[in-house]
C-alpha cells in the first residue's frame, strides 16, 4: 500500500485517541485512552472531567502510537489531522490545540475531520498485517450509531454526503444506556443490555416501535419512555414497587434487555435495508459505537444478504472513537487539498451533510 502518512487525533467525547494511518487504510499505530471507568460513578459523561482526562492522557496517547510504530518518525509524516467537530467543546478544544501545536513545530499540513465521516471510514481500515480486502464500493449506504448520533446517509463518492435521515430527538446508544440504569445494568449501557438481553430464555417481551413513517428518520425518546413503563410494571409484578434498590430478578431483567434491544435493532435494521434498496446502494456500511452490537450486526448482514449486498463493517474496536477513523477520513481531505489554517476551532454542532 502506498498514500499519505496521517498522525489522526480523536477527542471529540470521553475517549482520546492518536493513531497513525497510511494511504487511508492501514493502520500503524491505534491508541486510545478509554475514560468508561472514570465516568461509570456518574452514570454518563461529564463534560469537564472529559476535558481534564484528555489533558492528562493525549500526550502519553502520542508517545505510544509513535512506540506502536517503529521505523516512523516525523520525517515520514505526511500530515496531521484532528477532530474539530461535532462532539463536546472542551474535549474538542483539547485535541484541536495539540494538533495545531504539532502541525506547527513538524511544519506539516493540518487536516480538519468531521467525527460522523470517521466513523464511515473506519469501514475502509485494515490492520497493519491484515491482508487489504476491497475498498466499500459507490455508490453506498452508511448507518452511523453512537451515543450521541444516529443517521442514515447516501455517499456516491469519496467525502460527498446526502443526509436520508437522523433522529429527531435521542440518539440509539443514549437510549441504550437509559434503559441500561432502567435495568440496574451500569454504564455504559449498550454492551451491559447487550450481555443481559443473550440470557434471555424467552423473548415473548414486545416494545413499541417508532417507525415515523414516509421517512427514514428515527425516534428512540418513546422508546425510553414505554421502557420505563414496562420496567415499572416487571417490578410492580415482582413485588419490588416500594423497594426501590431491590433488582428485577436476573431472568426478568434478560428478557427486557433482549425485548428493548430486539425494538432498536429492528427499526435501524429496516430502514437501511430499504434506503439501500431504494437508492440503488453497492454497499452497505455500518458504524459508530453501536455498531459493535452483535444483535445489530447481525440483523443487518441478514438484510444485506437478502439484497444481495455486501456488508462492511468495522471490527468493534474501530466502532467506538478512534483516531484511526480520523486518519481515514483525512488522507481523502489531504488528496482534494481541503487542508485546515491554524485558525481551526472546535465546532461542537458541526453538521455532516444536509438533505
Amino acid at each position: 500500500m502506498s498514500g499519505p502518512l496521517v498522525l489522526a487525533i480523536e477527542s471529540s467525547c470521553d475517549e482520546t485517541g492518536v493513531a497513525i494511518v497510511e494511504g487511508g487504510r492501514r493502520i500503524h499505530a491505534d491508541v486510545v485512552a478509554s475514560q468508561v471507568a472514570l465516568h461509570a460513578p456518574s452514570g454518563g459523561i461529564v463534560p469537564e472531567v472529559a476535558a481534564r482526562a484528555h489533558l492528562r492522557w493525549i500526550l502519553p496517547a502520542l508517545d505510544e502510537a509513535w512506540a506502536a510504530a517503529p521505523g516512523l518518525d516525523w520525517r515520514d509524516v505526511d500530515a496531521v489531522s484532528v477532530t474539530y467537530g461535532p462532539g463536546l467543546a472542551g474535549s474538542l478544544l483539547v485535541g484541536v490545540n495539540v494538533a495545531k501545536t504539532l502541525a506547527w513545530v513538524h511544519d506539516k499540513p493540518l487536516v480538519g475531520v468531521n467525527h460522523l465521516e470517521g466513523h464511515i471510514y473506519a469501514a475502509w481500515l485494515v490492520d497493519r498485517d491484515e491482508a487489504e480486502p476491497e475498498a466499500p464500493g459507490f455508490p453506498l449506504v452508511a448507518l452511523v450509531v453512537s451515543g450521541g448520533h444516529t443517521f442514515l446517509v447516501e455517499m456516491r463518492d469519496h467525502l460527498t454526503y446526502r443526509l436520508l435521515g437522523g433522529t429527531v430527538d435521542d440518539a440509539a446508544g443514549e437510549a441504550f444506556d437509559k434503559v441500561g440504569r432502567l435495568l440496574g445494568l451500569g454504564y455504559p449501557g449498550g454492551p451491559a443490555v447487550q450481555r443481559a438481553a443473550e440470557a434471555a430464555r424467552s423473548r415473548d417481551v414486545v416494545f413499541p416501535r417508532a417507525w415515523l413513517p414516509g421517512t427514514y428518520d428515527f425516534s428512540f425518546s418513546g422508546l425510553k419512555t414505554a421502557a420505563r413503563r414496562i420496567v415499572d410494571a416487571a417490578r410492580l409484578h415482582e413485588g419490588l414497587a416500594g423497594e426501590p434498590a431491590a433488582p428485577l430478578s436476573e431472568g426478568r431483567t434478560a428478557e427486557l434487555a433482549w425485548g428493548f434491544q430486539d425494538s432498536v435493532v429492528d427499526v435501524l435494521a429496516t430502514k437501511t435495508a430499504r434506503a439501500a434498496r431504494e437508492v440503488g446502494a453497492r454497499t452497505i456500511v455500518l458504524g459508530g459505537g453501536v455498531a459493535a452490537n452483535d444483535a445489530l450486526r447481525g440483523r443487518l448482514a441478514d438484510e444485506a444478504r437478502a439484497l444481495g449486498l455486501p456488508l462492511v463493517i468495522p471490527r468493534p474496536g474501530l466502532c467506538t472513537d478512534n483516531g484511526a477513523m480520523i486518519g481515514a477520513a483525512a488522507a481523502h481531505r489531504l488528496a482534494a487539498g481541503d487542508l485546515a489554517g491554524f485558525d481551526l476551532d472546535a465546532r461542537p454542532s458541526l453538521p455532516l451533510a444536509e438533505r
